[in-house]
């Protein structure tokens, strides 16, 4: 899952490394606009609906906390 969380950042901001990153809002790395592209782009590729409330930066701030906002969707 990683992996293709990873991917994904890349291919919304390939000029940044998003590994091993805390906070991509606090680093200019991702804006309101990439988490939009984001979303839609995490619900494509592992088949969800991330619900509303949930798209707050708190929960896309790095790839763990991608990682269980997938987990509380159902993802494995």
């Amino acid at each position: 899952m990683n992996e293709k969380i990873l991917k994904i950042l890349k291919e919304i901001r390939p000029e940044f490394e998003f590994e091993g990153v805390e906070d991509f809002f606090d680093e200019g790395m991702l804006d309101s606009f990439d988490l939009v592209t984001l979303v839609s782009e995490l619900d494509k590729a592992f088949n969800i609906h991330i619900d509303g409330m949930d798209i707050v930066p708190e929960n896309f701030m790095n790839v763990n906390a991608i990682e269980n906002l997938l987990k509380k969707n159902g993802v494995n």
